[in-house]
Order: C-alpha cells, then sequence, then structure tokens
C-alpha cells in the first residue's frame, strides 16, 4: 500500500519562503508522474505543480509560475515543492500526489496516491 507523507508547511509573511517534503512510501514512484496540489477553504482542489516521472517535464499555472519549484529525488522516494514570495492567496492545504500508471505523462488526479495535506498559512 502506497503512503504519501507530507510536511514542511507552516505559517509565514507574505514574501516568504517554505519547502514542502512528501516522502513515500510501500513502494518507488521513481517511475510515476507526481503533482502537488492545493486546496483552499471553500473552493476546488487545484494544480500548483507537476513534474514527469524522469524528472525532466515540469509545469507550473500562472499563479505560481517563477515562485515555485517542483523537484524530486527518487532514491529518496521524496518530491518537494520549493515556494517563494508567498502571497496570502498561497494560503491553502497543499497535498502531494502520484499516479498510479507509471510512465504516465501527468497525474490524474482521478487515479493517483494522495497524501493527507499540509497546511500553509501566508499572512499580509
Amino acid at each position: 500500500q502506497v503512503q504519501l507523507l507530507e510536511s514542511g508547511g507552516g505559517s509565514v509573511q507574505a514574501g516568504g519562503s517554505l519547502r514542502l517534503d512528501c516522502t513515500a512510501s510501500g513502494r518507488t514512484l521513481s517511475k510515476h508522474s507526481m503533482a502537488w496540489f492545493r486546496q483552499a477553504p471553500g473552493k476546488e482542489r487545484v494544480l500548483v505543480a507537476s513534474i514527469s516521472w524522469s524528472g525532466g517535464i515540469t509545469y507550473y499555472p500562472p499563479s505560481v509560475r517563477g515562485r515555485f519549484t517542483i523537484s524530486r529525488d527518487d532514491a529518496k522516494n521524496t518530491l518537494y515543492l520549493q515556494m517563494n514570495s508567498l502571497k496570502p492567496e498561497d494560503t491553502a492545504v497543499y497535498h502531494c500526489a502520484a499516479d498510479k500508471v507509471p510512465f504516465g505523462r501527468a497525474v490524474g488526479i482521478q487515479n493517483a496516491y494522495w497524501g493527507q495535506g499540509t497546511q500553509v498559512t501566508v499572512s499580509s
């Protein structure tokens, strides 16, 4: 059984930085695309960064592009999200996800392993 455990969330002032870690257990995810999503209160879960199974392709929506960086260390079975220049609108619960199908092009929300999430709060 695959488990994803996020860490690194917390409270920070606007302009600050945080790094989120997501450690997988149960199986190696080195051949699986992975991603970070976030969900603010009363809103839908949205993608904030994704990385291909090879690590060679990353994607960021305009809202975080240039501020967030996703990376992976397959030797540690860990996914990272470096968040810089944080804004109050970045406040949300951040979840990591891994596509269940190896060598997939992206993480399918309906067919993914999910972590429980970690809270990020950015104050102005």
